[in-house]
């Protein structure tokens, strides 16, 4: 779809409130003030367990995480499958691009 200028300014402008004017994200149950006592009712009203409010305990390393869900782990050579994979060296950091000089 290609537009000219003049349509393209119109349309981004119908989503822009004029000044003055307030975008209200949430109302109702969502609505910020009270929001958690109405999800509460809404729980009891539907007959549903509310949610718990704890954080799960996950592990710091990714490699421990990736084992859990997949059953395959990151530390195991994976042609041998019997050797542990450790770090040798490090390799330096590239630059993506080159600086590019302003010529004018």
């Amino acid at each position: 779809m290609t537009l000219s200028a003049d349509q393209f300014i119109g349309r981004f402008l119908l989503h822009v409130l004029p000044s003055g004017f307030h975008r209200i994200r949430y109302y109702g149950f969502l609505a910020n003030p009270h929001r958690k006592e109405k999800l509460e009712q809404c729980h009891q009203l539907l007959g549903v367990a509310a949610r718990s409010e704890t954080v799960p305990v996950t592990p710091g390393d990714y490699r421990d995480r990736y084992e859990r869900l997949t059953g395959h782990s990151l530390r195991e050579c994976p042609v041998c499958h019997r050797g542990r994979m450790i770090a040798v060296k490090a390799l330096p950091q590239v630059r993506s691009s080159p600086t590019i000089r302003d010529t004018s």
